[in-house]
């Protein structure tokens, strides 16, 4: 069967954020293990799988969207979408380095590791696999 369509920029921009949050879901989920493997961290009722399988999806497929947008409404769109979101990840990490999460100082720091590591692994996704996705011809000709 010949399944030849048209594909729109919107339809591109959803299915490379849906791909993009699966491939970050999947890191984010690998980073989750062994980080809590090797310090032994079980307190986190805020970072767990599904709070990562539902977050990291949702986050990324509204970013490919905006991606879109971003480079649909303004001159030269993809390259201030990409220094934005690099930005407000790295603001994040800065705010995700002073979190008190428990009165105990230890588990403060482990929860802190987990949680830059969520957000350096999802920011990275945001700004550089979305665009890159984004305008790859591999990924339109055999992924989506």
């Amino acid at each position: 069967m010949d399944y030849n369509y048209e594909q729109t920029p919107f339809s591109k921009s959803v299915f490379t954020g849906l791909f993009a949050g699966l491939a970050t879901t999947l890191c984010c989920l690998v980073y989750d293990f062994i980080y809590r493997y090797n310090t032994g961290f079980t307190l986190s009722a805020i970072i767990n799988v599904a709070s990562i399988i539902f977050a990291c999806n949702v986050i990324l497929v509204v970013c490919g969207m905006l991606y879109q947008v971003f480079r649909k409404t303004i001159k030269g769109g993809g390259v201030v979408f990409i220094v934005l979101f690099t930005a407000l990840s790295l603001f994040l990490l800065w705010k995700a380095a002073g979190v008190q999460r428990s009165p105990i100082e230890s588990v403060s720091v482990q929860f802190r590791g987990l949680l830059m590591g969520v957000i350096a692994i999802t920011g990275a996704s945001i700004s550089f696999l979305v665009p890159y996705l984004y305008h790859s011809k591999k990924f339109a000709e055999h992924v989506i």
